[in-house]
């Protein structure tokens, strides 16, 4: 084979090597979607599952919308928002850190900045997000810093990271309601989303694969969510 052919052949094999691992990490974590545009900036956003359309609008299923919510230990906040009807798709991750592409082990133990979060996407034909972030208020107490159940550490704080630069003003008259009805400081910190990268596919729906898994909401707290109508 002559040098030339050699060469093309050794460059072609390395663009096919790149080209398939462009969704991957150097941690093997596996992406279906890297980067989102929006008008005030770029965001990060990886997730395991492919979504078509923008963050705050139309969707490849019709009209979706996505809201980012942290409330302590992820694994039951999923189950927990998976289950309200209106709630289409749900995912945890960990969001608004400084670390890119972390590990679980990352968030635990190496002072990421990253909150433990579910990317909860919703029908707003269906669901409300105002009725949303009541249903959030229901599985978490507002008044703890850093702190969920037993789970204690920055990662477990609670957070409302919104996409949607109009959803701004509905979260605050959200929080506004729910300062008038609390009696302690309610301390949810609410931030435009920096950054979202999908967690370990083990942690993914987690309580479905592990029924008996720890959760620091109360079972009767899904049945609840399970039997909502609207």
């Amino acid at each position: 084979m002559r040098k030339e052919n050699v060469f093309l052949a050794v460059l072609l094999f390395l663009l096919f090597i790149h080209g398939s691992c462009a969704g991957k990490t150097e941690r093997g974590q596996v992406f279906a979607q890297s980067r989102w545009e929006l008008a005030d900036g770029t965001i990060f956003v990886y997730t395991l599952f492919d979504y078509q359309g923008n963050l705050g609008g139309e969707g490849m299923d019709g009209n979706r919308k996505w809201i980012f919510l942290a409330g302590g230990c992820f694994w039951g906040t999923e189950k927990y928002f998976s289950l309200i009807p209106g709630v289409t798709k749900t995912e945890v991750g960990y969001a608004n850190g400084k670390t890119e592409f972390p590990t679980y082990e990352d968030v635990c133990w190496n002072n990421t900045g990253h909150a433990e979060t579910v990317l909860v996407e919703y029908d707003p034909d269906r669901l409300e997000l105002s009725s949303l972030l009541e249903l959030y208020y229901e599985v978490i107490d507002p008044t703890s810093l850093n702190r969920q159940g037993n789970d204690t550490g920055t990662q477990y704080r609670t957070g409302i990271y919104y996409v949607d630069e109009t959803d701004r003003e509905t979260i605050d008259s959200s929080i506004s309601r729910l300062r008038e009805r609390t009696r302690s400081p309610v301390v949810i910190e609410v931030k435009p989303l920096e950054n979202y990268y999908a967690a370990e596919e083990y942690h993914q729906n987690y309580l479905d694969k592990n029924p008996g898994g720890y959760c620091h909401i109360s079972f009767d707290k899904f049945e609840q969510a399970a039997n909502l109508t609207w």
